[in-house]
């Protein structure tokens, strides 16, 4: 069985209802996604304090802890336990000399940590895969269907099987759960495939390369900067991913077309 921390299960409400009226000044009850504060501590030293839906707190910190380089192996934490009652998350190291606050690092900095990725030039995603990826994320059960205003993000299988789905009221907090996730139960990416309905930033790009991921969708678009990256790191970009349709920015020679998967069955 692979290491795991001590973790808490404190996932919140996820949604509230708030009395609205329309324009003909008629009332009725408007369902809204919660947002709450999250204080993250490492060693009872305060890191950061992020908005969160707070669907999967636990994650969530791991996540960033794992993204933020601040503690190197999963092994090195005790425990992640979030109390809502203070709106914070107590991680413990095993040595108890977790880092202070992270530092911001330089976009320098950041391409020379992860250019020693070596993302899989073998990797493929065939045509019908991506669009059975595509059909499973409209489909999904999610606060945005029921209230708008989150972004979502998801893991698959190279088959198009969904493996983990996160929303949050950011999509970084949504991709770190992911992370966190991945990092708990040892999951390699190599062979996997993101999926984000928010824009894919070049911070994303560096998040999806950390995580090994050699395929990120978005149902939006992308920035230069995140396609300027995508193209150094030789990762397969993917946006405006919706019904049929989307655009392939970088790494074009992992996608497999298929001749009439393009059509839609009348």
């Amino acid at each position: 069985m692979p290491y795991r921390p001590q973790l808490s299960r404190a996932s919140a409400v996820l949604t509230r209802e708030v009395p609205v009226l329309d324009e003909r000044g008629h009332a009725s009850v408007l369902t809204i996604p919660a947002e709450r504060p999250l204080t993250l501590y490492l060693d009872r030293r305060e890191l950061v304090t992020v908005m969160t839906l707070g669907s999967a707190p636990e994650m969530l910190a791991l996540g960033y802890l794992r993204n933020q380089g601040l503690v190197k192996a999963l092994e090195q934490v005790a425990a992640v336990q979030v109390d809502w009652d203070v709106n914070a998350v107590a991680i413990t190291t095993r040595d108890g000399k977790g880092g202070g606050p992270a530092a911001p690092a330089s976009f320098d900095g950041l391409m020379d940590n992860i250019e020693r990725i070596v993302l899989p030039a073998d990797a493929r995603l065939p045509q019908s895969t991506l669009y059975r990826i595509i059909d499973t994320v409209r489909n999904q059960q999610s606060v945005y269907r029921q209230a708008g205003s989150v972004h979502g993000c998801a893991l698959f299988s190279s088959d198009g099987d969904l493996l983990s789905f996160v929303e949050d009221v950011g999509r970084h907090n949504a991709v770190d759960a992911i992370a966190g996730q991945m990092w708990l139960d040892g999951v390699d990416g190599g062979d996997k495939v993101f999926y984000t309905t928010g824009r894919l930033t070049s911070e994303m790009v560096f998040k999806g390369a950390q995580m090994g991921i050699p395929f990120l969708l978005s149902r939006s678009g992308t920035t230069q900067m995140g396609h300027a990256v995508a193209r150094k790191l030789g990762m397969t970009l993917l946006s405006r991913c919706s019904g049929r349709h989307f655009l392939v920015l970088a790494g074009a020679q992992r996608l497999v077309f298929e001749p009439g998967s393009a059509v839609v069955a009348r």
